[in-house]
């Protein structure tokens, strides 16, 4: 496959392959504990386990845009350590 028309580095790889992991990792949780958990947090409205994963995917994603839009000569590993905390915020409070 010829892939050359998009940068794939070490970190773009990186985030390709926990969100993939991440997705696995859920759906064996679900599996084993099915109803996602609901919950009110933050937000002020119910969110389960999935829907709090949809908001830390699509928060990180943003955060890695606006990062190569700020800080195209930084390493995308900065942006990375504050999508995993951004994600685990998510999942603490909302």
């Amino acid at each position: 496959m010829n892939l050359k028309w998009m940068a794939w580095t070490t970190p773009t790889a990186a985030f390709f392959i926990i969100i993939f992991c991440m997705l696995i990792a859920m759906t064996i949780w679900e599996m084993k504990s099915p109803g996602g958990n609901p919950r009110v947090g933050i937000l002020r409205f119910e969110t389960t386990r999935g829907d709090r994963l949809f908001v830390s995917l699509l928060g990180s994603a943003y955060i890695h845009i606006i990062w190569l839009a700020i800080f195209p000569e930084l390493a995308l590993w900065w942006a990375f350590a504050i999508a995993c905390i951004y994600a685990l915020c998510v999942f603490k409070w909302v």
